[in-house]
């Protein structure tokens, strides 16, 4: 009888200990890139149990990578009210996309100029047309090649406020980078 609570004590010990046998209990681990990091302290607790999260670290080029994707989905550059000069603060937005095209010389980009409803539409149309040109050539300096870039001026023809404020004024002074 003894011998019989032994034997099924046994059937389930053993496969227990099969399953022990075969976790890892090295002190490194292979990241993603195949090399090999010890562990430490910060990333595994006492008993080899991992604490901390499981996101993934990016490289400083990846997030890079990531900020530039997700500056290159802002597309529209304002200009100030009778201006045609490229602000300052769309330098991020210019970089991220001249970036791409110097990265991608097959890509080609259109750039729209716009204006507001005031003024003449021929004055509008001379002023988007210089609006577009200063976003090519501010993009030309960082490199990006003439001949991935073409211009077009809609003056006031396709405002993206009807509200004729002040506010509705300032989104329709633009220009926009169409892939």
């Amino acid at each position: 009888m003894d011998l019989n609570k032994l034997f099924k004590a046994m059937m389930v010990a053993v496969p227990l200990m099969a399953l022990g046998a075969c976790s890892s209990t090295s002190d490194s681990d292979t990241d993603a890139s195949g090399s090999t990091s010890g562990s430490s302290s910060s990333e595994y607790g006492n008993g080899g149990i991992e604490t901390g999260g499981a996101g993934a670290v990016l490289s400083p080029a990846e997030q890079q990578r990531l900020k530039e994707q997700e500056l290159r989905r802002q597309n529209i550059i304002y200009f100030d009210f009778d201006r045609s000069e490229v602000q300052t603060d769309n330098a991020d937005i210019l970089m991220a996309h001249g970036n791409y095209l110097v990265e991608h010389p097959n890509v080609r980009v259109l750039i729209e100029g716009h204006a507001d409803e005031r003024g003449t539409p021929e004055y509008n149309i001379a002023l988007g047309e210089r609006r577009a040109k200063a976003i090519a050539k501010y993009l030309q300096g960082m490199g990006v090649q003439p001949s991935q870039m073409s211009v077009v001026s809609y003056g006031e023809e396709k405002p993206l406020d009807f509200s004729r404020t002040d506010t509705g004024f300032a989104q329709n002074r633009r220009g926009v980078l169409v892939y």
